[in-house]
Parts: C-alpha cells; structure tokens; sequence
C-alpha cells in the first residue's frame, strides 16, 4: 500500500513538473524577451573607419570608455580605415543587428562616398544612425609667410594670381570647402591632394602649398605656435579652440559655411530597443562636464539628434556634398 501511494505520488509530482515547463516553454514562445539577457551581457566592438589616432579615433575611444563605465561591459574600439571610411563602415554593415558591433564615423562616408565612388560596397540604407552627435568645422588656413592676415586677402590675390591648396585626399571635405570657395568668389586654386590631415598639415607648415581647410582640432596647435595663419572657420559658430578666428559668414562667405557630422551608426536590423539603450547612455556620457571638455578640444559641437532629426540631418548634407562633387567633376583618388 505504501509504494502504490509513493508511486502515485511521484506520478503526480512529475505530472505537475510536465505541466509547469510546458507552460513555461509556452510563455517563453510567446514572449522571447523573457527568455533574453538585458542588453549588454557581454564585450561591444566599436568599429572606426580612419586612422587610428586621428579625430574619429580619439572620440572612438572616449565614446568607448565612457560607455564601458556607464553600461557595465567592456567596450573595445578597432580602427579599420580605408577606403574613405568605406572599409570599416562596410564590415559594421555586414555585422549583425545585435547591438555589438558599433560605427564610429564622420558622415562624408555616407554623404559623400556615394557620389565619389562609381560601386560602393553597402548602401547607405544598410545602416541607421545611433546618434548625430556633435557637428564640427574646418579652419582655413595659410603658411604666414605669404604675409595674408583675412579670407579677403586670399580671395583678392587668388583672382590674379594662382594658388594651390592642401586636402587630407580627393573627395574630402576640405577639398569640397575649397571648391566651394572657387566656384562661389572665381579664385584661380589648384588643389593638391594628401593623404590624410597629418600630410597635409605639414605641407601649409612647410610652404609646399599656400594653403588648406583642415579639421580645425588638427590646424589648431600650428596656429597656436605661429606656424600657421588661421583666416577663418566653416562651421556656423566660432571654434572654442581658436575663438578670436572668424567664421566665414562673418566675413562675407556665408556660401562656403560647411560642418561635419561625428556619427554612431549601428546595422539597419538592430532592434529599436537597443539602439534606445545606447542613446540614453549616450545622453549621461556627453552631459558629464569633462566630457564636455574632450569635445571642445576635438571642435565637436554637441547636436545629440537622434530619430528623424538625426536622419533629416545626414540626408541634407548627402544633398549638399552629392551637388558640389557633381557641379565640379570631382573624383576619389
């Protein structure tokens, strides 16, 4: 009589278990989330597509670091440049849309390269911004031996007399801040591509060109030690770096005004729920006052536009690059 009541029992017991797990599974099907770890649970790559140790490097691993401390997992940041930025923003397109590969990037990749490059290797629509996080702006600058103290100055001789300009390559921004200068007042300019901002620097300091329009973090110290003439700056405010440098508008040429977007872009299929996780933890890093410090030093203006505002903002620069690049024929390197 005990073991037929123990059997019976232990059916019993089983039977609920059966029950309960066929329910359980139930549950999980219906709702996956359940089933599924919050958002990190493990390493997150951030991928940048230039030069390690330039600007979007440097952001890339400020980005990194302030993001491993406010989300609890390690982010790691690999430099994969080539291409224009093609190459690592190509390898992000390709990731999958699980929220841990990340793009760092300034926006010419998807404003520019489309109309540069006769085969891209993704479509723009392969990937969808994070955040537009700060914009910023480009210094144009002369070797100070040519004894030019304003844009007016450079503008005047360059109708008379030819100038050559240094670019970080053919399709830059700073090449298409300088054929905007060209088509808009009629200077004579030839441009002499380099490859990357560092070359091109050196080739203002060192006289093989009168002059360049070069992110403004990366003319600004050979401005400071007199190596440089800074005439004016393209972005739509002046630059926190060198504030008694003038804007374009203010001196007359609002046409050549031109800002770069510092981007986070993620696969199109990333879930919306993880693209908000980063966007709020986002908010928090670049709100910290010593973040704020990084960005001035880098000329980042902070945007954090997000969504539609985000997009309509990639899109416009897309339109403005796409109709420069056409108008002049200009083509990659």
């Amino acid at each position: 009589m005990r073991v037929t009541t123990f059997a019976t029992g232990l059916q019993a017991g089983l039977t609920r278990r059966w029950i309960f797990l066929a329910l359980a599974g139930a549950s999980l099907a219906l709702n996956p989330s359940w089933g599924q770890q919050a958002y990190p649970n493990k390493p997150v790559k951030i991928i940048g597509n230039f030069v390690a140790g330039g600007p979007n490097d440097i952001f890339a691993r400020l980005l990194a670091d302030g993001l491993q401390k406010e989300l609890k997992q390690p982010f790691f940041v690999e430099a994969k440049p080539g291409a224009a930025g093609n190459l690592g923003a190509d390898a992000v397109a390709k990731s999958p849309g699980d929220g841990y590969t990340l793009l760092v990037s300034i926006d010419t990749t998807f404003t520019t390269n489309p109309s540069l490059y006769p085969s891209m290797p993704f479509k723009p629509s392969d990937m969808k911004p994070v955040m537009v996080v700060a914009s910023l702006g480009m210094l144009f600058g002369v070797n100070p031996n040519l004894g030019f103290k304003s844009l007016g100055d450079f503008v005047a001789a360059g109708k008379t007399t030819s100038q050559n300009f240094a670019s970080a390559g053919n399709g830059s921004p700073g090449h298409i801040a300088m054929s905007l200068l060209k088509e808009s007042t009629g200077v004579k300019i030839e441009h002499i591509p380099y490859k990357g901002n560092a070359p091109a620097v050196q080739a203002i300091v060192a006289g093989e060109v009168q002059a360049g329009i070069i992110a403004t973090a990366g003319l600004a110290p050979q401005v400071q030690g007199g190596k440089v003439q800074a005439l004016a700056v393209t972005s739509r405010q002046r630059s926190a770096l060198l504030p008694q440098v003038p804007t374009v508008a203010e001196v007359g040429l609002k046409q050549l005004q031109l800002e770069i977007l510092q981007l986070v872009m993620v696969p199109a299929s990333t879930p919306e729920s993880v693209v908000q996780t980063l966007q709020k933890a986002m908010r928090t890093v670049f709100e910290k006052p010593e973040m704020k410090a990084r960005l001035d030093a880098l000329d980042l203006h902070l945007l954090m536009e997000t969504g539609k505002a985000a997009t309509d903002r990639i899109d416009a620069n897309r339109a403005m690059f796409s109709k420069v690049i056409q108008s002049t024929g200009m083509k990659v390197d």
